[in-house]
């Protein structure tokens, strides 16, 4: 059997491929026994959202798991990670089981580890599961019924819970009675049903059940939705585009005009409001991608902040054990103070929709208080989809400090905290780093303007190819 490998967040592979009911039941068997090796009470939690094949192999998952002697909690119907990661909380569950593959492509699946926190396991847990995985499994299953009259299996409705949690936190009268109207693409994904509950009358875009997402893969990046954005570019009045992605724990956002709002913009204004406006302090962590603007703010504010490896499961261990104001990564995942330590979509888009809604200002207005304080900017990113050996030439290169310019562009420094920053000024920035989940190699660039940073990104990509 083929050797299976976490990334920087779960394992994932392609359906019918790799991503097969026998090597589902190995990391399930895996996770099973690391539970019962550090529970007294064995409990875990599981969840599936919207792609293909999850609720096979969620309900594989739970027989491997009754049939390990663990109490199994097995979510009804598809469900954001978010939701999950609270009903482990909310269970007591040494472990939360997501079968999902997030953002990546239709093709894939894959299998996340939640930690009782109620945020992802910490890498060391995952490395722990990853080292106990079998070649094989011959435990003998019977059905989920008769795991379900024997007690060892018991269906939840973690939905109910998760919007139940966000109206106990959130002024829900005053987004809806503001002048914002709403437009929100689920992107086929597991965050559909919430927001209609949430908001009176939103605009709603791909809220509906498609296991192949339209052959799209549901990553919130402006270039994925194209829709979301003619809609509100056509629409007279303080239209406010938001997206989350297949399991709804990522966020992409528009203003009135159509603009994209991206991770980066995002992290600032909830920095900015929790801090600004609700008094609220901890510390910020971010990944190595994260924009640097971010640094700038901080200080600013008098706030400390630490810069990751990628992977939020490196950002919520710090705020699993420290105080933590906000955690984000580039990607659109985000996690604040007074929720659980895990990215959300839902959670962070209300925030801000709230700073909206409680100041009367447009998406646009809050935007220009994070540049009054850091400076207008701009960032993009290239997937570069190359063959195995041209990645690791170009990786090699990296390593051994073999680029000191890109075209025109002078290097000034560089970092290495995970992949390969390079800095041209204050201002100009590029970041080389192969993805963790997906066959290719990401070139990420930041500039102040959208012009500066597509003419730099192409110029490395130009470099890179030869």
């Amino acid at each position: 059997m083929d050797v299976i490998k976490f990334g920087t967040d779960g394992w994932r592979a392609i359906i019918a491929k790799d991503y097969t009911v026998e090597n589902v039941k190995r990391v399930a068997l895996a996770t099973a026994q690391w539970i019962k090796k550090n529970y007294a009470e064995p409990r875990v939690v599981i969840g599936h959202d919207c792609r293909f094949g999850g609720q096979l192999f969620a309900e594989t998952t739970a027989q491997i798991m009754c049939a390990s002697g663990i109490k199994t909690f097995l979510a009804e119907g598809f469900v954001s990670t978010p939701m999950v990661s609270l009903g482990a909380r909310q269970y007591r569950a040494g472990i939360g089981v997501v079968i999902t593959a997030s953002h990546n492509p239709p093709s894939y699946n894959g299998f996340k580890l939640k930690g009782e926190h109620g945020g992802p396991s910490s890498p060391t847990v995952i490395a722990e599961v990853e080292s106990m995985i079998p070649e094989s499994v011959s435990l003998e299953t019977v059905s989920l019924q008769a795991y379900e009259t024997g007690g060892m299996l018991e269906y939840v409705d973690l939905e109910t819970l998760y919007v139940d949690h966000i109206r106990k936190n959130f002024d829900l009268d005053a987004i809806n009675n503001s002048s914002i109207s709403v437009a929100y693409d689920a992107m086929y994904g597991a965050g559909q049903n919430v927001v209609p509950q949430l908001l009176k009358s939103p605009i709603l875009l791909h809220c509906d059940y498609n296991p192949s997402f339209k052959g799209q893969a549901p990553e919130p990046l402006d270039r994925n939705l194209a829709e979301l954005n003619s809609l509100i570019k056509n629409s007279p009045g303080n239209v406010c585009g938001w997206a989350t992605d297949g399991d709804a724990d990522r966020i992409g956002m528009y203003d009135e005009d159509g603009n994209f709002v991206d991770a980066h913009h995002i992290i600032l204004l909830l920095i900015h409001y929790l801090n600004q406006y609700k008094k609220m302090t901890g510390k910020v962590v971010v990944a190595f991608s994260v924009s640097d603007k971010v640094k700038k703010m901080c200080v600013k504010y008098g706030l400390p902040v630490e810069v990751t490896k990628i992977g939020f499961k490196y950002i919520s261990e710090k705020m699993v054990t420290e105080d933590v104001l906000v955690g984000g990564e580039e990607s659109g995942g985000i996690a604040v103070k007074g929720h659980i330590p895990e990215r959300d979509g839902i959670w962070d888009g209300l925030i801000l929709l709230e700073f909206m809604a409680k100041t009367g200002k447009t998406m646009k207005q809050i935007i220009q208080e994070v540049y009054d304080v850091v400076g207008a900017f701009f960032f993009d990113r290239l997937d570069l989809h190359l063959d195995e050996s041209l990645k690791q030439q170009i990786i090699a290169k990296c390593k051994k400090g073999e680029y000191n310019s890109f075209g025109k562009y002078q290097v000034m420094r560089v970092e290495a905290i995970d992949g390969f920053k390079y800095h041209f000024s204050n201002d100009e920035w590029i970041m080389i780093r192969p993805s963790g989940t997906e066959p290719l190699l990401r070139v990420y660039g930041e500039a102040p303007t959208k012009a500066m940073v597509t003419e730099m990104l192409q110029t490395v990509k130009k470099a890179l190819l030869g």
